[in-house]
Formats: C-alpha cells, structure tokens, sequence
C-alpha cells in the first residue's frame, strides 16, 4: 500500500504542516490531530507577519480575506491566500500559501496545502489537498458513508481500516477534479491525475491517470 502512504502523495515542503505528518504512514491518520496542532503552531508564528484575529485564528498580513468570509477557529490562514466573497471556513483549517477559497466554499477539518484551489461552490471536509491541486466548480467531497459506519480505503481489492467515521477524500499533488464531481468518503487520487467532469470517485484513483467514469480509467500519455 505504499501508493497511498504521504511519501508518495505529496511534497510536504509545500505546507506549513509538514510537522504534522513526520511521524505518520497514511494522511488520513492525521485529520483527528489538526485542530490542536494550529492552535499549538498558531502560537509560533511571526507576529510581524501573522495577524491573530479572534479566538486560534492566525491570518498572514499578507493574505487577502473578504470582509464578508466567515473563519472561525482554530485556522490559519497563509501568506498570499486568497479567502473571496461568503467563503465559509467552519475552523480546523490550514490554508495555504497563495491558496484560493472562493466564493461559498466551505471548508471544515482540512489541510490545503500551497497554491490549492477551491474557488467556487466547493464542500471539502475531513480532507487534504495537496500542493496545487484544484476543485472545479461544485466538485465536492463526501466525508460520511450513507450507513454511519467507518470509512474504508479500497483498492484492487484490498482494504484499509482507517477508524474514522468523518473522511472525505485525499488529493495528491496537482489533482485536477472536474466540475460537479463528487469524491466519496475515503477516496485517494494520486498525484497529476485528472478526473472527468460530473464523476462519482470512490476508492483509490492511481496517479498520471485519466479518470472518465467509474471502471474507465485511462493512463495519460
């Protein structure tokens, strides 16, 4: 399962959670532990160039946040983020540098790393999106199974408990999902894969792919 594990999935010098992740093997074994880790990293940043604007909210001088965004804590927010018009950060947010939020987009109990776009109409909770990598317009992710029960990573297969009953989805560096996608709980896609507009994702989508639809998935050239 070594496809799945954060060495493979991401370049961790493009998130200023790296720490977060030295002492794990899967990324989704991180999501219990981000809200006391901001609060613990929040306290260390520079205040020269972070702004501490409420209750374990840290926003970057540098970031641009419209007046009508909605952030409640814990959440930081990066040098030269950009939070738009009635984006709704619901608190355990990491926002990354030169990373876009825009307008009503929610985010909950998430890691975006650097240059991450969300820009329009997105839902992402209980997920990582690595570096780059990018949500269309209404692409959402679904962070609990119909059932209530425990979320399990699939693939060829094989199957990983991961004891969790909230967990979206994991996008590796520079993703790309289509518009109007929806990622169900406990989907991994690997790094510069693309994902068709209008798609149902489940399971784990293997990297420099082309997912058209659910059993149609074409290795890029």
């Amino acid at each position: 399962m070594e496809k799945l594990m954060v060495k493979t999935l991401f370049n961790l010098d493009e998130t200023i959670a790296k720490e977060l992740f030295s002492n794990v093997t899967y990324p989704w074994e991180v999501l219990p532990k981000i809200s006391e880790f901001i609060i613990e990293l929040g306290k260390s940043l520079s205040e020269e160039e972070y702004d501490r604007c409420g209750e374990n909210v840290w926003i970057a001088k540098s970031a641009m946040v419209a007046p009508t965004a909605f952030i409640q804590g814990p959440a930081i927010i990066g040098k030269y983020a950009e939070i738009r018009h009635c984006a709704f950060i619901r608190g355990n947010a990491i926002v990354g540098e030169s990373a876009v939020v825009g307008n009503s987009t929610e985010l909950k109990n998430v890691i975006l790393f650097n240059k991450v776009q969300v820009p329009h109409y997105n839902y992402v909770g209980d997920s990582i999106l690595g570096y780059k990598s990018h949500m269309g317009a209404g692409a959402i992710t679904s962070n609990v199974k119909s059932d209530k029960t425990l979320v399990i990573v699939k693939n060829n297969g094989k199957e990983i408990e991961t004891g969790l009953k909230k967990f979206g989805a994991i996008l590796a560096d520079e993703v790309e999902v289509g518009c109007g996608s929806v990622l169900n709980p406990g989907t991994i896609i690997g790094e510069h894969t693309n994902i068709y507009p209008l798609s149902m994702v489940r399971g784990y989508i293997p990297c420099n792919c082309i997912y058209k639809k659910q059993g149609e998935i074409i290795e890029k050239q």
